[in-house]
């Protein structure tokens, strides 16, 4: 039976959790020297749909005759543009249900934030990726990148083997990807499906190739191995090695 002493002593450990937490949970004192909150008008405005497609770094009949102007034309004035406004139209979509509270979208608009996103970066690497053939296009990788995939592949054409069979093989669309990964501490090959799927987190892409049929159907039809093989034509192996170094 509890005896009255008991009694007052449960009654004083209650009202000292109960004081603990409220004041766990108190807002702290204001300071009348800080400035006063902003109000919702005086936010600054979010970053909604500002991104635009960026211009080729040659013109668009400069790949040939590996690359046609037709298929440049198509590629970046069509297919690089569409990411670019998936790209907004999805940022926009996530801002509209930020201000209405209306997150019933969510999981959509963020699959698409990540398509797009991946669309959108994945061709500003593979533009830069590539010159003209003889004029920065071509030849071998030099320098720490070269003596990297000789460490990580066993030397050039082994690593050459080794990216043409994973880009050849990405089931339907997507690119064959050499990337450096930091936390590995080494150079892989990836096979990435789509615009996103099957990259490890913590990779860092240095050169892409883009096997979507768009990127060499008129050329080449159903032929992708040799597209693949015409496309080493016109690597530029300095943008690769400055990519690498970054990564570094």
């Amino acid at each position: 039976m509890t005896t009255r002493r008991e009694f007052i002593s449960g009654i004083g450990a209650m009202g000292g959790a109960a004081i603990l937490g409220q004041q766990a949970f108190a807002q702290p004192p204001v300071n009348p020297a800080d400035p006063p909150a902003p109000s919702p008008a005086e936010m600054p405005p979010e970053r909604v749909g500002e991104y635009t497609l960026p211009p080729l770094p040659y013109a668009s009949d400069a790949l040939e005759p590996h690359i046609d102007k037709l298929t440049m034309e198509i590629h970046h004035g069509k297919h690089h543009a569409g990411y670019v406004k998936g790209l907004n139209d999805a940022l926009k979509g996530l801002a509209d249900a930020r201000n209405s509270g209306n997150f019933g979208t969510v999981q959509g608009l963020s699959r698409q934030l990540a398509f797009h996103a991946g669309g959108y970066f994945n061709h500003l690497v593979f533009w830069n990726n590539m010159a003209p053939a003889g004029k920065g296009g071509g030849g071998k990788p030099a320098g720490k990148l070269a003596d990297q995939i000789t460490k990580d592949f066993g030397g050039h054409d082994k690593f050459l083997a080794h990216f043409n069979a994973a880009a050849a093989a990405v089931e339907g669309n997507g690119w064959g990807v050499l990337a450096w990964h930091g936390a590995l501490k080494r150079l892989i090959v990836l096979t990435m499906m789509n615009q996103q799927n099957q990259m490890p987190i913590g990779a860092e892409p240095l050169l892409m190739c883009d096997v979507w049929e768009h990127a060499y159907y008129v050329k080449y039809q159903n032929r992708r191995t040799d597209y693949i093989a015409a496309w080493w034509n016109v690597v530029n192996w300095k943008n690769v090695e400055e990519r690498f170094d970054k990564a570094m």
